[in-house]
């Protein structure tokens, strides 16, 4: 059985929690959260797991996989930590990884202990198939993401549009992945994930659309190459207590950890 850990206990965190307690994510105990807030900690109780505020108590779990799902800063603070705790990492703020800096850091702390940062697709759909068209010549891969308007309050996109007045879609980025994952480091994971998989940040373009005639977060993959040419549209229903992302997002968490434990393993 995996020993688990999450970091972050927002609506993200406890979707993966129902999963992992209702049994969808295979042989798998959750033994602690990682939260800020001494009043979620506090819950503690009423859960059959520990949840702390102390990260010393957390890291000392003796955990098979640490999650994080508590956005870039978290990653920041406690990945190379939970590395170098003896823990393999599931990193979902990927965006994060666009810092050259901090992602060989993880890489080196994960060499150094023998243990994997792990990527799950996430609110994404093909990376196996980039992943493995990136070992021959990959000409180029696009990412276009449309998002409905509620998705982008509280983001870098007030500051290009009136959220309050669109009335037809609006591209607030054209560019590649380096960018829009520090301008959108709460949307744009998926060009993070695509990046890492493919060609790099500085070669995967990126567009993004505040799209008020939408209900669902949208992404169009396109890439050619060696492998061929494959073109990918994936439509997410947003959370309704946090719209930036989707519950498919803790779906695939769990797809991952029951591959980790299943005897037979579908799609990698």
């Amino acid at each position: 059985m995996l020993k688990v850990g999450i970091i972050g206990f927002g609506t993200l965190g406890k979707c993966i929690t129902k999963l992992i307690q209702s049994h969808q994510a295979g042989d798998v105990d959750l033994k602690a959260v990682l939260v800020r807030n001494k009043l979620v900690a506090n819950e503690s109780s009423e859960h059959p797991f520990l949840i702390t505020i102390d990260e010393n108590v957390f890291f000392n779990q003796n955990l098979d996989i640490i999650i994080e799902a508590a956005g870039h800063d978290a990653l920041q603070l406690y990945g190379e930590k939970a590395l170098r705790s003896g823990s393999n990492l599931m990193v979902l703020s990927v965006g994060a990884l666009a810092d050259s800096d901090f992602y060989g850091k993880l890489q080196n702390a994960a060499t150094e202990t023998s243990k994997q940062i792990l990527i799950p697709s996430a609110a994404i759909a093909g990376l196996d198939r980039i992943a493995a068209g990136a070992l021959g010549e990959i000409e180029e891969i696009t990412l276009i993401t449309r998002k409905p308007t509620r998705s982008w309050y509280g983001t870098f996109a007030e500051e290009m549009v009136d959220l309050e007045t669109i009335n037809e879609p609006y591209c607030i980025f054209d560019g590649v992945a380096q960018e829009a994952a520090k301008l959108f480091p709460e949307n744009i994971n998926v060009s993070a994930a695509l990046s890492i998989a493919g060609i790099g940040f500085d070669q995967t373009k990126v567009k993004v659309f505040v799209d008020p005639t939408i209900e669902r977060n949208t992404h169009t993959i396109h890439a050619k190459g060696f492998f061929g040419e494959v073109k990918i549209s994936i439509q997410n229903i947003p959370f309704k207590q946090n719209p930036k992302s989707s519950p498919i997002v803790a779906m695939s968490v769990a797809k991952v950890l029951k591959n980790l434990t299943s005897s037979v393993v579908v799609g990698i």
